[in-house]
């Protein structure tokens, strides 16, 4: 129930901490679920590059990477992002476009490795690839949450 004081505020529940906490659980719910399919897609990407005759071996120790190593790595990085898209809408006035420049910048940057990796082409251009399929899931999921979630 709320009421009018003298000053011509309405004193009710403090629903501010409430929505806060609310909009960060959607953002982190959503940003889960995206972090799901974002480890999908990436493995099933790399099982197709891999039936198509992608090693995946790195010249730096001759290690093939393995399906799972594609899971757990976008995974991880996934919710890399997620913790700055949380970030941003506590702390940003401007959560969207800092959230969007800052992913787009770091998968820009993660695509050097690859072309430094000493790879072969076929496993170069895959992994140039792989990169960009979470990013394609990932960016614009939670930036359509936190615009939604700043209305």
């Amino acid at each position: 129930m709320s009421s009018m004081n003298d000053t011509g505020v309405v004193a009710g529940p403090a629903s501010g901490r409430t929505s806060r906490t609310h909009r960060l659980r959607g953002l982190a719910g959503t940003g889960f679920i995206a972090a799901l399919a974002a480890m999908v897609a990436t493995t099933l990407a790399a099982a197709l590059a891999q039936a198509v005759g992608v090693d995946f071996e790195v010249p730096d120790g001759g290690e093939t990477i393995p399906l799972s190593g594609f899971a757990v790595v976008t995974g991880f990085f996934s919710v890399v992002g997620i913790v700055i898209a949380v970030a941003l809408l506590r702390w940003s006035a401007r959560p969207v476009r800092r959230f969007v420049w800052t992913a787009v910048s770091l998968t820009a940057i993660s695509l050097v490795p690859p072309l430094l990796s000493g790879a072969d082409t076929a496993t170069t251009t895959a992994l140039l690839g792989l990169h960009l399929v979470p990013a394609t899931v990932m960016i614009p999921a939670l930036a359509r949450s936190l615009r939604t979630r700043t209305d």
